[in-house]
């Protein structure tokens, strides 16, 4: 049995209505490989170092090949530009 593995991201969005066609199809690009959003923003603190700048999001995978599967798919590929034009972000 694998490991899961976790996308966590963290986002700083600088044009919330250019960032809304991504937002409203990413669940469904990582939900065909198996993907689950755990979390979606809440507040964050930082006990050591930096907190993150922006909104956190982590999905769970069963496994890092599911992970590459979603991120490398046509469907996530579609929409990842919108989130690179709309936000800064480090995932």
């Amino acid at each position: 049995m694998n490991n899961p593995v976790y996308f966590i991201i963290d986002v700083q969005i600088h044009d919330l209505e250019a960032m809304k066609p991504y937002q409203q199809q990413v669940a469904e690009s990582f939900e065909k490989f198996g993907g689950k959003r755990l979390v979606t923003g809440g507040k964050v603190e930082a006990l050591e170092g930096n907190a993150p700048q922006g909104k956190i999001v982590i999905v769970r995978f069963d496994s890092m090949e599911q992970a590459h599967a979603w991120h490398e798919s046509p469907e996530y590929q579609a929409i990842i530009g919108i989130r690179h034009q709309s936000a800064t972000s480090h995932a």
